[in-house]
């Protein structure tokens, strides 16, 4: 699905990324993890096209995409989540939603006066949709809450419900536990992997959270330094030694939460 290729990133002088090869499968749901500083999220925004890399080529289905922008990359179904969430706060739940899928009719003034059939047919097919949406999240009670009102468990389950809206085939998750107490981390962590089994989306998340990560996440990437140091599953990725130096500078007896 998403394959990326000795890519290397340097701001000022410091090499952010260096020479990173990863894939990520169809139909997997990829970790890449590491400690504050080494390179993930500027991995993720390299492959999301908010920055071009120095050296090296992504490619998503084998099509190369490097330095593509966003907006194209939406349009070949990859799409990147935020840490903090980016909603639109004055509008409610239901509204976030309803405006994400692309080329409405009633975008246009001119199809909105003359083809006003075309533009009511296609808002109710967005708003069945919509509920589609909301109710397999759950979150169907808030469909008429203003976003900015919602916690921020819930806005990173509107976010989901965003990429969903999108068909999106990979998705890249930048820390979808930051700041969620565990009652909506389970429910969080419950949609990614219902989305992944049920719908078949692909997706690569970076977490802190070993725990998360171990629960959902096979294979796992870590890096440090800008570069790759391991791989696979979490269960070798605790017992690296390597990694708990990364982490721990040796002191660590086992990884639990990294923070």
């Amino acid at each position: 699905m998403i394959r990326i290729e000795r890519v290397s990133k340097a701001f000022g002088g410091l090499q952010a990324v260096r020479d990173v090869s990863l894939e990520v499968a169809p139909g997997s749901i990829t970790g890449l993890i590491g400690p504050n500083g080494a390179g993930k999220s500027t991995l993720f925004n390299i492959v999301a096209g908010l920055l071009r890399p120095d050296r090296g080529r992504i490619y998503l289905d084998g099509k190369d995409i490097t330095g593509r922008r966003p907006y194209e990359l939406f349009h070949l179904g990859l799409v990147r989540t935020f840490q903090i969430p980016h909603e639109l706060a004055r509008m409610t739940v239901r509204e976030n939603l309803m405006v994400v899928p692309p080329g409405q009719a009633g975008e246009n003034l001119l199809q909105s006066w003359f083809l006003w059939r075309r533009v009511r047919r296609q808002e109710r097919d967005i708003r069945e949709k919509v509920d589609d949406v909301l109710d397999f999240l759950s979150i169907d009670h808030l469909a008429d809450e203003r976003a900015a009102n919602l916690s921020g468990g819930q806005k990173k389950l509107l976010d989901l419900g965003r990429t969903m809206m999108t068909d999106a085939r990979a998705v890249l998750l930048d820390e979808p536990g930051a700041g969620v107490n565990r009652t909506l981390l389970a429910h969080i962590s419950e949609a990614i992997q219902r989305l992944n089994r049920e719908r078949g989306y692909t997706f690569c998340l970076i977490e802190h959270d070993m725990d998360l990560i171990a629960r959902l996440c096979d294979p796992v990437y870590v890096m440090t330094n800008g570069a790759l140091i391991a791989s696979g599953p979490m269960s070798e990725i605790r017992a690296n030694e390597e990694v708990r130096e990364a982490y721990f500078g040796g002191g660590g007896a086992r990884m639990g939460q990294a923070q």
